[in-house]
């Protein structure tokens, strides 16, 4: 199993998922297993059946954050000091077709998922961007074509 690169932040937000997973969503599936337990013949309960759907939704989440809170490697980007991109830069690229600015944090792939103005570090944007400093042409290999992006800032706060 290989490192799971995140952000302090992005452990934070795995770590608080965890707790509420356990400690609420659990319990509230323990519950409805119970009250439909109740209803009678376990076989033609759509109710129960639907508790033991999500349970196993649930387990198998708190399994999946489980394995990456342990395979963490936190990378506090308070601490980088480069004119390269790296995990954890934030980056202002121009969009050289869309004639546009943006701004993106590269991040791990959960903490990507929680806010648009960041990206996976294993996004097709997030891999080209990785290695190149302010100036430099990104190219992105996408299915309606190449996309052309600038680098015009990078930042790590």
């Amino acid at each position: 199993m290989s490192d799971c690169p995140m952000t302090l932040k992005g452990k934070k937000l795995l770590e608080d998922e965890l707790s509420h997973l356990i400690r609420v969503e659990r319990e509230q599936v323990k519950q409805a297993i119970s009250e439909a337990r109740e209803l009678g013949d376990l076989k033609e309960n759509a109710e129960y059946a639907a508790a033991k759907e999500r349970q196993s939704i649930i387990e198998g989440r708190i399994l999946d954050v489980q394995s990456k809170i342990a395979r963490a490697r936190v990378i506090d980007v308070a601490t980088l000091n480069t004119d390269k991109i790296v995990f954890g830069a934030t980056v202002t690229i121009f969009d050289n077709q869309k004639e546009t600015t943006m701004t993106y944090q590269i991040v791990g792939e959960d903490e990507a998922m929680t806010d648009p103005k960041k990206i996976s570090y294993n996004s097709p944007l997030g891999r080209a961007l990785i290695g190149k400093e302010n100036g430099d042409e990104v190219i992105v290999k996408a299915p309606k074509g190449d996309l052309t992006y600038e680098v015009q800032d990078v930042k790590y706060s």
